[in-house]
């Protein structure tokens, strides 16, 4: 053993736990298609997990190292028979996103179960929910009926897809927990785009039914603090923190402003090594002139570094009474919004997963589909970075993560092995080196 140490793993935490529960969850899904289908609906959808989950740059790619080799897609993900690219996209357009997203809630229970979820408690007794939108798909060519449409000024309509992405997060956590994502579409029947806004309500609605008593804080950027949304916000029983901008809120800072003056405004610093933090606060001032009834507590923060004089500065509000003990932490919250961004949207982005990549379109729900699945797929990383002493291991040894992604492909595709864990195993601890046994016999 590396370093004479034995690594221990969790029974329903590690990768071969958490695949074997997505596939028996998939396995649940109704087919919609025919009796007579040779290739079973569970085989189609975990194919295109496989895919997502191995990091493979498009679908035609997956499948022609699939037709070279599949012991290990058969053992690790259970697959009996493989779709064609082709295949595996008409199998997939017509599946509710309603059933993919169940499996977000699968992994979340295990990672309650485990306590693994009270290491993102914030202030005691909250979690952080990030929320914030996200394209992943643009043409001028390629269209569904739910595809938004935006007319440039040349008059070309040009065809998206995005969605509202939230995740459970920590100010001192590298890892997120990605929830299910609310899907930025047309709705049925409605030749209208939809929208950020409607998109959020949706999500809170569905949040609070599959997480009723937990306690969350939301904390997004300057986009939506708004009458409406707050007001959603508190029906569904979030607190929240909300980054403000003079620009779009001008009665606001205008009436703190006028506050100041009259020395009504609390302030308080708090130096920390090199670092001075200045916060200004006051509680219970109208969100803006036309919504008086909808009150909320306004936060000023300057981080000042005294070594560089370099100066930050934010705004927020929230509806947590602000005090001189909490104000400290109610700024690290707020702050923590940008992990949605850099620990979730450019992970995706730039650390191997291909996410901006059209690995279909199809004509109903399947870039829906592809979304959610490569989404879970990120889901059951992170759990293994939080959770996973093995995972860990391995990606250390390779340093980085698309270094990890590559040698996982690589052990993958070109060696018999029995479960995802002991391909881990094999890269932290090493493998015998053998010969090359060519196979002339199966030359063309």
């Amino acid at each position: 053993m590396k370093n004479n140490i034995s690594i221990r793993i969790k029974e329903k935490l590690n990768a071969n736990s958490l695949i074997l529960l997505l596939r028996n969850h998939f396995a649940k899904i109704p087919d919609h298609r025919s009796d007579n289908c040779k290739i079973s609906l569970v085989d189609g959808i975990m194919s295109a997990y496989a895919m997502f989950s191995l990091k493979e740059q498009s679908v035609l790619a997956f499948e022609t190292r699939a037709e070279k080799s599949n012991d290990n897609l058969k053992s690790i993900y259970g697959l009996k028979d493989i779709p064609t690219d082709t295949h595996m996209r008409t199998m997939l357009d017509e599946i509710s996103p309603d059933y993919i997203k169940q499996g977000f809630k699968l992994i979340y229970n295990r990672l309650q179960r485990s306590k693994e979820l009270e290491k993102f408690l914030f202030m005691d007794e909250y979690y952080l929910v990030s929320m914030d939108g996200t394209g992943y798909f643009s043409s001028q060519t390629i269209n569904c009926d739910n595809c938004l449409e935006k007319t440039g000024k040349d008059g070309k309509v040009t065809y998206y897809h995005q969605f509202l992405g939230a995740a459970i997060i920590h100010p001192c956590m590298r890892e997120v927990i990605p929830l299910a994502p609310e899907m930025i579409i047309k709705q049925d029947g409605s030749n209208k785009n939809d929208c950020e806004r409607n998109a959020a309500k949706r999500f809170l609605g569905d949040f609070r039914k599959e997480h009723p008593k937990l306690n969350v804080v939301v904390v997004e950027d300057g986009l939506s603090p708004n009458a409406p949304h707050i007001k959603e916000l508190k029906i569904n029983h979030c607190h929240f923190i909300l980054g403000v901008k003079p620009d779009d809120h001008k009665f606001l800072f205008q009436r703190v402003a006028e506050l100041k003056e009259l020395g009504e405004v609390s302030e308080v610093a708090i130096i920390e090594g090199d670092i001075t933090h200045v916060f200004s606060f006051c509680n219970n001032q109208p969100l803006n002139e036309s919504n008086q009834d909808v009150q909320i507590n306004f936060l000023e923060y300057w981080e000042i570094n005294n070594k560089t004089g370099k100066t930050q500065h934010f705004t927020w509000v929230t509806d947590f009474q602000i005090t001189q003990k909490n104000v400290y932490q109610l700024m690290r919250g707020g702050r923590a919004r940008w992990k949605i961004e850099n620990e979730t949207f450019n992970t995706l982005k730039n650390q191997g997963y291909n996410f901006e990549h059209n690995y279909g379109h199809g004509h109903k729900n399947l870039s829906s589909i592809f979304a959610l699945l490569m989404m879970l797929a990120f889901l059951v990383d992170q759990t293994l970075q939080l959770s996973c002493n093995l995972f860990r291991a391995a990606w250390k040894t390779c340093v980085t993560r698309i270094n990890l992604w590559d040698t996982i492909r690589n052990y993958f595709w070109t060696m018999i092995v029995v479960s995802m864990n002991q391909i881990y195993e094999a890269i932290y601890y090493g493998i015998k080196k053998q010969q090359i046994e060519v196979l002339y016999e199966n030359s063309a």
